[in-house]
């Protein structure tokens, strides 16, 4: 069974929470990338951002619907919701835009654990931790290629 050491990126671009958000952006487009993880000044993985955090910032502000119940107003939406999506719509800086403590893997993890992680968490980017250090990321391409090297058998 292959494992993440086999198939991930060891070379791995990273940004820090201080990062702006225009720079952030010509990384992931000029690397090609879809995540990035963010790490703090020590090396810890503290989030990931990805292309979907840069593209919310493109939403416009959801108005919380509200309905009437003895005369006081319920709003529908809740307000934690809204503060966050207005946070990543306004950001700036990395910080207010990436996706905090993110799930990782470590380099011994079997890919099909990887796969049904991406399949139904929906992600598309993982970063790889061995005993506390960022030691690469894979990616749902890296999956990919496994299924061609098991028709190249």
């Amino acid at each position: 069974m292959l494992k993440v050491k086999d198939i991930m990126t060891r070379e791995v671009k990273t940004v820090s929470p201080e990062t702006e958000i225009a720079q952030a952006a010509k990384l992931l487009l000029s690397e090609r990338i879809n995540g990035v993880p963010v790490v703090n000044k020590t090396g810890e993985v503290v989030g990931i951002l990805c292309q979907s955090d840069l593209i919310a910032q493109q939403k416009s502000i959801p108005i919380p619907s509200l309905f009437t119940l003895l005369d006081g107003y319920i709003p529908l939406t809740l307000l934690s919701r809204l503060d966050k999506e207005v946070e990543k719509i306004a950001a700036t800086t990395v910080n207010h835009a990436m996706t905090p403590d993110p799930t990782t893997v470590n380099s011994d993890t079997d890919i099909d654990k990887v796969a049904g992680l991406m399949v139904e968490k929906n992600y598309h980017t993982l970063p790889v931790v061995d005993d506390g250090t960022l030691v690469g990321i894979v990616g749902k391409e890296d999956v990919l290629k496994t299924l061609l090297i098991d028709t190249e058998k």
